[in-house]
């Protein structure tokens, strides 16, 4: 797919499309690429949507952000940017895997006039993983979160085999050399690598909040439905903590577990995936 660019809240966005009709605006996380939506778009196009995959904040080609903001707020901004540079209306849905889940439930309660329905995969709402967050075994898995918050995460990333590492431990059995590649070319400068770690940072106020975002931070709940997926291989947020998954959704919702699927689980089974999703939009 040939990759367009569109400025949204201030950030110049490279992104990969295909179709046309209601936009579908589907975000990636970490540490990954707007390629990882490359089975579900071509998908969502065929049902006449217009799939649209923007590379995040920070992740080339998108431009680094000039106000270095990387809290949950910002990344409910250039959702909702995106939706009028790329003219969404009413009909638009939006769909996120791991760090692009945290805009689909903030873009979705902040604007919800803009999205008709939406998905989430991988990480719940903040209410249920806190919840379990500081699980002996899940603060084992979130090592990374915290390695994050100190001087030397940019070394550490920038390593060979950190990445492949955790993609190993997340979707166990799934070969991810494709992604990998896409991931190193997108987070191949020091400016892109400190981009992805400031999320984190930003996430536990290692780094403060810019003040810029702070109605989109705050907005919780909503009433468009949301359908959430999870790995029950799932190697980076056990399937054991999201149990609480569901009461923390709008009305309507719903929650499916995948089987034989780990982090990632819209690459290994994308079309067990693209079946629950299409289904859930239809």
């Amino acid at each position: 797919m040939d990759i367009s660019t569109v400025t949204a809240n201030g950030v110049e966005f490279a992104y990969l499309s295909a179709g046309k009709g209601p936009l579908a605006l589907c975000l990636h996380g970490f540490p990954d690429t707007a390629h990882t939506w490359r089975h579900l778009l071509p998908e969502l196009a065929g049902r006449g949507y217009r799939a649209v995959a923007p590379f995040m904040r920070g992740y080339a080609p998108t431009s680094i952000p000039a106000d270095g903001a990387y809290e949950g707020g910002a990344l409910v901004a250039d959702a909702c940017a995106l939706h009028e540079a790329l003219g969404g209306d009413g009909d638009a849905v939006l769909i996120g895997h791991d760090w692009g889940a945290f805009p689909v439930y903030g873009a979705t309660a902040f604007a919800p006039e803009r999205w008709r329905r939406a998905v989430a995969m991988a990480v719940p709402p903040m209410g249920a993983m806190l919840a379990a967050f500081f699980d002996y075994e899940q603060l084992k898995r979130s090592f990374y979160i915290f390695l994050f918050q100190t001087g030397l995460a940019e070394a550490a990333l920038s390593r060979d085999g950190f990445i492949e590492g955790l993609w190993r431990d997340w979707s166990p059995g799934y070969d991810a050399a494709e992604d990998i590649a896409f991931v190193r070319r997108a987070l191949g400068s020091p400016e892109n690598l400190a981009a992805a770690i400031g999320y984190y940072r930003a996430m536990l106020g290692t780094v403060a909040p810019t003040g810029r975002y702070t109605a989109e931070q705050s907005a919780t709940g909503g009433q468009v439905p949301i359908l959430y997926l999870h790995g029950v291989r799932d190697g980076c947020l056990g399937i054991g903590q999201v149990d609480q998954a569901a009461a923390f959704l709008p009305p309507g919702s719903r929650v499916e577990h995948v089987l034989q699927a780990g982090h990632f689980l819209h690459l290994e089974r994308p079309r067990e995936v693209n079946d629950i999703v299409l289904d859930w939009l239809r």
